[in-house]
């Protein structure tokens, strides 16, 4: 088996509405088709995410996700940035809080913290 890299990342969210603004409008996430499933009384939501996808499903009344950053399973999701500063500063024009920047001490790169509508950990990684 020869993996070739990750396609897509799935996120449930409580309310589809903000988390579909927050992905599209305030991140800029390109829709690549947008799917209502009566039958499960669900949207799937697929947007482009550089060369990978982002799949933002709703369910009706989904368990609240651990809150527990040192819990076992996924612990965020990390978006690669030309700029750190500027990604930053446009995400606080948004008034999205982003926590202090801080210097990865294995790879000497700047990297920082901020959420999505439902607490899910989003990372900003500078990668050049």
């Amino acid at each position: 088996m020869h993996l070739l890299g990750i396609h897509h990342v799935a996120i449930i969210c409580s309310n589809y509405d903000r988390s579909k603004h927050f992905y599209v409008e305030l991140l800029g996430f390109s829709i690549i088709q947008e799917t209502y499933r009566a039958t499960r009384k669900s949207y799937k939501l697929d947007l482009q995410a550089g060369t990978a996808q982002i799949e933002l499903f709703s369910f009706p009344y989904p368990p609240d996700r651990v809150n527990n950053p040192e819990a076992c399973g996924l612990r965020h999701l990390s978006f690669a940035v030309a700029n750190l500063d500027e990604s930053v500063a446009d995400l606080m024009a948004k008034n999205i809080l982003v926590e202090p920047i801080r210097l990865d001490e294995l790879t000497g790169k700047r990297f920082t913290f901020f959420k999505d509508p439902d607490g899910l950990p989003l990372e900003l990684y500078e990668a050049f």
